[in-house]
């Protein structure tokens, strides 16, 4: 069962030990760059990604302080996890998370266009193209 977990001394070095492969590491902060960004932008929450008890991935959404929307800004699974759908069921846990707040309708988020995998599980939950570019970043956004 996959669930999504707070970063802690416990598991943090599990999750800065995470990768993914070689040729998506363009695609993709590390994750403890990512950990020390939400130090000091404290509306992002880094979360890491279970399979039962081990961790196989990494995740961090916000509240963006710029336009007070939810965005994902970091969607990863470890190489030696990949295949298995934990991504799609992450971002399942997620979005329903994010749902509960009552004041928000849209979920975003920025993806390389030839990230193709992960392109085609956002789109599989809902996710279109809004035709935004932000540097390298293509905008997806899900209503809900």
């Amino acid at each position: 069962m996959i669930s999504l977990r707070e970063i802690t001394v416990n598991n943090f070095s599990d999750v800065i030990a995470l990768q993914v492969a070689d040729s998506q590491t363009h695609l993709v902060l590390s994750n403890a760059i990512s950990i020390a960004q939400s130090k000091v932008m404290p509306e992002c929450i880094p979360l890491a990604i279970y399979k039962d008890d081990m961790p196989v991935g990494f995740l961090m959404y916000c509240k963006d302080r710029d336009d007070d929307e939810y965005w994902l800004y970091r969607l990863m699974i470890d190489t030696h996890h990949q295949g298995h759908g934990y991504a799609k069921q992450a971002m399942e846990i997620l979005v329903s998370k994010i749902k509960e707040d009552k004041t928000k309708h849209k979920i975003l988020l920025g993806v390389h266009r030839d990230g193709g995998a992960s392109v085609r599980v956002y789109q599989s939950l809902g996710f279109v193209f809004t035709g935004q570019v932000f540097g390298q970043e293509h905008i997806m956004q899900l209503d809900y």
